[in-house]
């Protein structure tokens, strides 16, 4: 991963963000769920998708945020919810196997309750 360096002269990691759309739902609090889970030295990518609104009650409310189970590769969903809207990132990771996307999964979940 490479560093850019920001305006006060201090170095940042490139993010990790991608895909046609950086768009998170949650507002700041989503940014800093994403945050966090992208530190994690196993996500290479997160990957917004498609935000879903079910209904037409509050838009606001209590944001969660769950890892999700992985595919054969070892590959991660996060799926946020915020009031009435869903949102599912994937989070691509460097890992080849179900078995250790299944470890990563568990670290990243811990990581969502201790914060």
């Amino acid at each position: 991963m490479t560093d850019t360096i920001n305006a006060n002269g201090i170095n940042k990691p490139k993010s990790k963000l991608g895909g046609s759309h950086t768009t998170i739902i949650g507002g700041r609090n989503g940014k800093k769920i994403v945050s966090l889970l992208s530190r994690h030295p196993d996500i290479k990518k997160i990957i917004p998708s498609v935000i879903t609104v079910k209904g037409k009650g509050n838009s606001g409310g209590m944001l969660t945020a769950k890892v999700q189970r992985p595919d054969d590769r070892g590959n991660l969903r996060l799926l946020l919810s915020h009031g009435t809207s869903f949102q599912e990132l994937r989070l691509v990771t460097t890992v080849g196997s179900f078995t250790e996307g299944e470890r990563i999964m568990k670290e990243l979940n811990l990581l969502l309750l201790d914060d």
